[in-house]
């Protein structure tokens, strides 16, 4: 009898703490986020989203007011769709800007939001056309690579000819 008792109790302990590790694993991976909070969708194009997943959070002011609901790809204009899910509590002005952001060096990418001076307020279903593309890393070591190689090649260039 006592023997069964502590299996139960054992067993409860299991669950709560496997439950525990899943959340933190959902959590962690921004595959879960707990906001029962009214939200209205904004969308936007992007040139480049680099990183960008669904579910990554939009900030302003490094504070999360929302988060990317959808991505998809417009074959008109060869732009990314971005779909934002902004929290109503939240109310920016029409004429704000995006951009995509990375978390530290090689961290995760997010949107971040400025507000603009404009009087009307985004409402569900409006764009906003200001937006920057993500910094791709690769494109930057490109570029400090060819840079380089050029200042090396007129260097050389003009020293030959004293």
């Amino acid at each position: 009898m006592q023997r069964s008792k502590n299996d139960v109790w054992v067993g409860i302990f299991v669950i709560i703490g496997a439950a525990a590790i899943l959340f933190l694993a959902l959590q962690s991976a921004n595959l879960l986020s707990l906001s029962f909070q009214s939200t209205y969708r904004v969308n936007a194009k992007f040139d480049n989203i680099g990183g960008l997943k669904p579910k990554a959070a939009v900030r302003s002011g490094g504070v999360v007011i929302g988060r990317v609901d959808s991505i998809s790809f417009d074959d008109k204009s060869f732009r990314a769709n971005v779909a934002l899910e902004l929290e109503k509590r939240y109310v920016f002005p029409k004429d704000s800007s995006l951009k995509i952001l990375t978390s530290g060096l090689l961290g995760e990418q997010y949107v971040g939001l400025e507000a603009g001076a404009d009087e009307k307020n985004l409402a569900a279903g409006d764009t906003i056309g200001a937006t920057q593309s993500a910094v791709v890393l690769e494109n930057l070591i490109s570029q400090f690579l060819f840079s380089k190689a050029s200042d090396g090649a007129n260097s050389s260039g003009s020293g030959s000819k004293k």
